[in-house]
């Protein structure tokens, strides 16, 4: 399966490009392996937002990581959308053809020295004795290098390093008002302090790639799991350092299996597409996803577009969806095809 239409998407301010739509969602798969059921419901979450105001949806697809994105999974990630009956405006755009656009923006944070090149390794900031634990992202980074001006890249000669964002002491942490988590404040200094925006010779590093095409893009509005919760502060000060405006954040809790683990791309059970290919007819998966977001108390066979009017943020739980196990039972079972002439009823937990 191929795809057609512009692979690069916009380069230029998003003030240019957004005057005749208030309200701006995006898709934005990362082809390292096959959407689950948990994709599907942030993606019908994100969908329905910017549907239900009348606005635009972009796909993106994060394909920046070289080294693990796979030609296949984004085939297979338009194929799952497409199947779950989620269209897009505009796209799908490739990060991997807009580097030019990350390394302008790098340049930038150069120019105006907000970023400096550091030589620390992973081990090296482990063994740092100052290192504290930074909320849900490992060792905070203890600012071995933060001594350094952007100039210094120069006397490096061929010794590889990253470019760290050097985070300002603050005296009040970051806030922004959640679509689904109320008012939330962090300190990025509590969440790695300085961090990597892009390394050298290996191009800029996902925290900025996502901040210049959203703003590129014209994105207003950005629902996406809470386990992206901590990437957002340092996101908000990247749209400062670069003169844009952020767009609102919405985090919605991730899927969880019955054992209470977080579901992985490596289930294959829960797979999209293994659930495309047992002949899951999609109208029944929506249905499923509608109930666990408290729009409805029986899980009715029904396509996106059936929840445009009946969307509500408020309603959705703020507590880990834990995927039915006949679900995922339907994906393992070689009974799938029998299984989905059930009465909708057996589909309830």
């Amino acid at each position: 399966m191929t795809f057609s239409g512009p692979s690069r998407g916009p380069d230029r301010p998003a003030e240019a490009i957004r005057s005749d739509c208030l309200r701006v969602g995006r898709l934005a798969p990362s082809p390292t392996g096959g959407l689950h059921v948990g994709h599907a419901r942030t993606f019908l979450i994100a969908w329905l937002g910017a549907r239900q105001a009348g606005g635009k949806v972009v796909l993106r697809i994060e394909d920046l990581d070289a080294a693990r994105a796979r030609a296949e999974a984004i085939d297979s990630a338009v194929a799952d959308l497409r199947w779950l009956g989620l269209d897009w405006d505009e796209g799908p755009f490739l990060q991997s053809r807009r580097t030019d656009l990350y390394e302008d923006a790098l340049g930038r944070l150069r120019e105006a020295d907000l970023v400096y090149p550091c030589t620390c390794t992973r081990a090296d900031i482990l063994r740092a004795a100052s290192a504290p634990h930074a909320e849900d992202e490992g060792p905070a980074y203890p600012g071995t290098c933060a001594g350094r001006s952007a100039a210094d890249a120069d006397s490096l000669g061929d010794r590889p390093f990253a470019w760290r964002f050097r985070v300002s002491p603050r005296r009040e942490p970051v806030v922004w008002d959640d679509l689904f988590l109320g008012r939330v404040a962090k300190d990025p200094a509590r969440l790695g302090g300085d961090f990597v925006v892009g390394r050298r010779g290996a191009g800029a590093s996902y925290q900025l790639a996502v901040v210049v095409d959203d703003a590129l893009m014209g994105v207003t509005q950005v629902i996406r799991g809470d386990d992206l919760v901590p990437s957002t502060p340092r996101q908000i000060l990247l749209y400062e350092a670069l003169g844009y405006s952020h767009p609102r954040f919405g985090h919605v809790p991730l899927a969880i299996g019955p054992d209470g683990r977080r579901l992985a791309k490596r289930d294959g059970s829960i797979k999209l597409a293994t659930l495309r290919e047992r002949g899951l007819d999609p109208r029944n998966l929506i249905g499923i996803l509608a109930r666990s977001c408290g729009w409805t108390d029986r899980p009715e066979p029904s396509r996106p577009a059936d929840w445009i009017s009946r969307y509500d943020g408020a309603r959705i739980p703020t507590t880990p969806w834990m995927v039915p196990a006949e679900l995922i039972q339907y994906g393992l079972t070689t009974e799938a095809r029998r299984a989905q002439r059930r009465p909708e009823e057996e589909w309830e937990r």
